[in-house]
C-alpha cells in the first residue's frame, strides 16, 4: 500500500470530479429545457398581449411595480394581479389615476384609450398564466 497522495490519484480525483459534475450540469440543462416551454406560457401570446407588454414597457411601469419579483418594490406585484382583482377593477384602477390622496404618491395618469387598457390587461392576464412556481408567495401581492 502506497503512502501519500500519487500525482495519478490526483489526476484522476479531477477528472472523475469533472466528469461528475459536467453529467450533473448537462441534466440541469435537459431539466430546464424541457419544463421550460410547459411554464412558459408563450402558446397563449397574442398580438394583444405583445402590446400590453410594448405599453408596459414604454410606460415604465416597471420602475414601480413589480412582475413576477422582478422590477421596483415601490408599487404592488403585478403577477397576479388579473386573479386578484380582475379585468373591470384594473381598468377603472388605471383610469381613476391620480387620486390626488393627500400624503401618498399617486400612479400617473397614462391617458390610456380603451383598447390599450384591454391590450394591457390582456397581458397581465397572461403573465398571470405562467407558472411562477407559487411567485408572488401571497395572494396580494
Amino acid at each position: 500500500m502506497s503512502q501519500g497522495f500519487t500525482s495519478q490519484m490526483a489526476r484522476n480525483i479531477f477528472y472523475g470530479g469533472s466528469l461528475f459534475f459536467v453529467l450533473v450540469f448537462a441534466g440541469l440543462i435537459f431539466h430546464t429545457e424541457t419544463t421550460l416551454p410547459k411554464r412558459s406560457n408563450a402558446a397563449d401570446i397574442t398580438p394583444a398581449v405583445v402590446r400590453g407588454k410594448h405599453l408596459w414597457e414604454t410606460r415604465n411601469c416597471i420602475g414601480c411595480h413589480t412582475l413576477l419579483g422582478e422590477g421596483a418594490y415601490f408599487a404592488p406585484e403585478l403577477g397576479n394581479v388579473y386573479e386578484r382583482r380582475g379585468p373591470d377593477f384594473i381598468k377603472g384602477w388605471i383610469k381613476a389615476m391620480p387620486s390626488n390622496t393627500p400624503g401618498r404618491r399617486q400612479m400617473p395618469n397614462f391617458d390610456f384609450s380603451d383598447a390599450q387598457l384591454d391590450d394591457l390587461v390582456e397581458f397581465l392576464k397572461w403573465t398571470n398564466g405562467i407558472d411562477a412556481e407559487k411567485w408572488p408567495p401571497n395572494i396580494e401581492g
